[in-house]
Formats: structure tokens, sequence, C-alpha cells
């Protein structure tokens, strides 16, 4: 028996690359989904292809579309075998002022962010029940806990919606898949330090018992812990990863 199959949405950048480069090393074969990175997604198949004897491939896809996704697990199909494990990471946010955010933005954030994951868990369904195993791990946020910030109420809304759909898939998938959400804090990414001046991020990171952000590298290590034969056991749950975190934005 081969390699196991892991798909990754969103894994051209911040946690999404981590992630891949931590399952690239650990022997995974890999799909590395992306909707707008194609250069980045590229030189993480590069990269990936010159440091580890996986195989692994680009796909080209909008999450929230259901043709497009389903073209894309029929290339890992026809490829690899079929997906074994479903990383739920592709997500936007677009921050902007209560009076000015439109349905429209509302309803994109809630498309890519939900509807995305549902679309993915869907399409892998039959394989991983066909096959009796299956991993999913849905990339959440503290956004969907305790974590408020008017500016994105849309995202952590959509956050909010993705642990809930977590519960529900778990049992859609049970006996023989887990799924389970993992819930970062502030994480120390290129996309999430934008824009920021210095006195916010040390507001921000007084918040955190740890005193720092996180590091996509240990988002990584608990998604590919998760995926493990070792976490069999853990299923329908939501595991925080913010270093303490005790405000609000």
């Amino acid at each position: 028996m081969g390699n196991k199959v892991a798909l990754i949405t969103g894994a051209a950048g911040g946690i999404g690359s981590a992630v891949s480069l931590k399952l690239a090393e650990q022997g995974y074969d890999l799909v590395l989904n992306y909707c707008h990175s194609e250069q980045a997604a590229q030189l993480l198949k590069d990269r990936i292809e010159s440091e580890h004897q996986v195989r692994c491939m680009v796909f080209q896809a909008d999450v929230s579309k259901e043709n497009e996704v389903d073209a894309m697990v029929t290339a890992a199909e026809e490829q690899f075998g079929g997906v074994d494990i479903l990383i739920n990471n592709a997500a936007i946010d677009l921050p902007n002022l209560f009076h000015l955010k439109t349905a429209e933005e509302f309803r994109r954030v809630l498309d890519v962010n939900v509807v995305g994951a549902y679309n993915c868990a869907k399409r892998v369904y039959r394989h991983m029940k066909e096959q009796e195993y299956g991993r999913i791990v849905n990339i959440a946020s503290t956004n969907g806990i305790n974590t408020y910030y008017p500016m994105c109420f849309d995202y952590d809304a959509s956050k909010a919606a993705l642990i809930s759909l977590t519960h529900n898939l778990s049992v859609q998938f049970a006996p023989y898949v887990t799924v389970n959400a993992i819930a970062p804090g502030f994480i120390g990414t290129e996309k999430e330090l934008e824009g920021y001046d210095e006195e916010f991020l040390r507001q921000e990171t007084e918040k955190i018992l740890l005193k720092r952000y996180g590091k996509p590298e240990e988002v990584a290590a608990l998604t590919a812990f998760l995926i493990s034969d070792e976490a069999s056991y853990i299923n329908n749950t939501v595991i925080r990863i913010d270093g303490g975190q005790t405000g609000s934005c």
C-alpha cells in the first residue's frame, strides 16, 4: 500500500503551506489546492518534490464551487487513487466597517469558509466510507469561539459555523472517519501581521499568556498529530491553539 493522500485546501501560504511541508516531511502524498496564488503553489510543490520523496500535485479550484471541487478530487482519484485525508484550510477575510460591509461580501466569506469545507467533505465522503478510513481537520479559529472583532464579523460567523459543521460531519462520517477542528488564535503569518502597527501587535500579544503569537509550524504539528494513528480516538473535538488567549480584540 502506498502513501496516504492528503488534500490541503488553501495550501499556498501561511498555515496551509506549513501544513503541506509538515505532511510531506511525514511521507504523505499531497494535493495542493489554491485559488489565486498559482506561483506560490508551484514554488511550494517544487520545494516539496526537491526535499521529500512524495508525490505532489497542484490544482486550482474555488472550493465554494461544487464543480471545481469535483474536478479537483476526480484528478486526485485518477492520479493518486483517492483522498484519504482532508485539511479544510481555505479561507478568506474581507474586513470592513460595519456600515460599509455588504451582504455580497458576507455571502462570499461564508461561501468559501463554510460551504467550501462542506463541498470538499461531501466529495471525499464515498471514498473514505468505502475504505473505512479517513481523517478530516477543519481549520477554524478562536474568532468562532470567543474572540470578536466587528471589522470581520462575517469571518467570525463563518468560523463558528465551521465548528458546528465539524460536529455534524463527525456524526455523518462515523465510525471510521474522524472529524476534528483546530481553532488557532493569533498566528504570525505574513497575512496575519500585514497592516498592523507595532502598538496594536503589542496590545494583542499582552492578551496571550505566552506573550507571543503562534507559529504556522505549531498549527501544522497539531494537524499532523490529529491525522496520525496516535490520535485515532480523538473525534468531534475542537482544539484551541492560542497560547492561552485571555481577551477579545
